[in-house]
């Protein structure tokens, strides 16, 4: 199954294979539950993304692929990165990266960017993020 016959939370299964980690997990079925994984298509297509980072913006291991979130961060550093994304779509990649410890968000920001639906998204992969960790 390619990337383009997959619904977004399809694509972000596909993504999460190898792993148990609950912040890994969330971000990316954040990335695939918002705009039928906007960014989940992007970071597997886009060559443009992937030049700005200088790698892979998703690792393959076998038949296994993930998306490499080392990579993610390099790219959120390169200068108009998010050209061609809306303000609500940069917040929620940019919540996703920070669930997983790449990238600071400003909060504020993030809440005026987002409506009702894309902050009940951030909201649930906090709460699934956060179901991993022990107090």
């Amino acid at each position: 199954m390619t990337a383009e016959s997959m619904t977004g939370p399809e694509l972000a299964e596909s993504l999460l294979q190898d792993t148990d980690d609950e912040s890994v997990r969330a971000a990316t079925r954040l990335l695939g539950a918002h705009d039928n994984g906007f960014w989940l298509r992007r970071l597997v297509e886009d060559r443009t993304l992937e030049t700005a980072a200088d790698r892979p913006l998703v690792k393959r291991s076998g038949a296994h692929r993930s998306v490499d979130w080392d990579a993610l961060g390099r790219l959120m550093l390169t200068l108009g990165w998010s050209r061609r994304a809306s303000r609500s779509e940069v917040a929620v990649l940019e919540v996703a990266a920070s669930l997983v410890g790449g990238c600071a968000v400003r909060l504020r920001q993030v809440i005026e960017a987002l409506d009702g639906a894309e902050f009940r998204l951030v909201l649930r992969a906090m709460e699934e993020a956060a179901s991993g960790r022990t107090p």
